[in-house]
């Protein structure tokens, strides 16, 4: 069974990002970049399945700038076999991310796509559903443990009321939530392993895919700063600023 998991190339965890000065966009000059961390679960997750003998092939793919090759270079070192960098500067959406994969999945035959459930950039939590519905595959969201039995997937998924377990038919797609596993930390040998690893560029037009926005960005800025709160000496009190200054009684 082959595998095939999307990865992004976002801004690290622990930075602090900031808006541009005119408000155009997040300022990313000199900002440490790092690979998302669902995606870390999601490539984890694969090479587990290979390390079982479930999976015969792990394929990594991203879509970006040339700089995209850095975060599938990692996955490399985190055990997948090869990878694939669809390159293109356009400003991608989830939608468009959803079009590009479903042109590689139709390229590599894979019976599986892992994907993280949502990048903390955008947040978005959408390309993994709109993959599984322009690709015609099952999907599994949210999964806290993915169980591969022949033909058919077992996830369970975390829900607001607590657990769900799906039963699907492969191909599939499964996007991993924080509970899925911990993902391993890369070896220098296997660092140096990546570098000789098979990385294939396309471009999105060699797929097939228009990559245009349909969204405009109007402006970015922080949010607002929160005011100190003030303590109330009665019950009274606290009912009479709740309802004459914060308006919410």
């Amino acid at each position: 069974m082959k595998v095939l998991v999307a990865v992004k190339r976002v801004v690290d965890y622990n930075v602090k990002v900031r808006p541009k000065a005119d408000g155009s966009g997040v300022d990313l000059a000199n900002v440490k970049m790092a690979l998302n961390p669902f995606c870390e679960i999601a490539v984890e997750e694969a090479v587990r399945l290979k390390e079982k003998g479930v999976a015969t092939e792990v394929v990594v793919v991203s879509a970006g700038g040339k700089a995209c090759q850095e975060q599938i270079r990692t996955a490399l070192a985190l055990g997948a076999d090869r990878g694939i960098h669809v390159e293109t500067e356009a400003e991608l959406q989830p939608l468009a991310v959803a079009k590009l994969l479903k042109a590689v999945v139709d390229k590599e035959q894979a019976q599986l796509v892992i994907l993280g459930k949502q990048s903390i950039d955008g947040d978005n939590n959408q390309t993994g559903q709109m993959l599984a519905a322009l690709a015609g595959m099952a999907q599994g969201t949210f999964a806290s443990e993915v169980v591969v039995d022949g033909g058919n997937l077992k996830v369970t998924r975390e829900i607001d009321g607590g657990l769900q377990t799906v039963s699907l038919k492969l191909p599939a797609v499964v996007t991993t939530d924080l509970r899925l596993n911990e993902p391993r930390y890369a070896s220098l040998p296997n660092i140096m392993k990546a570098k000789k690893k098979p990385l294939d560029v396309v471009t999105p037009d060699a797929l097939g895919v228009n990559v245009e926005s349909k969204l405009t960005l109007v402006k970015v800025e922080p949010p607002a700063e929160r005011k100190a709160g003030i303590k109330v000496e009665s019950v009274e009190q606290l009912v009479d600023k709740l309802k004459n200054e914060a308006k919410v009684i």
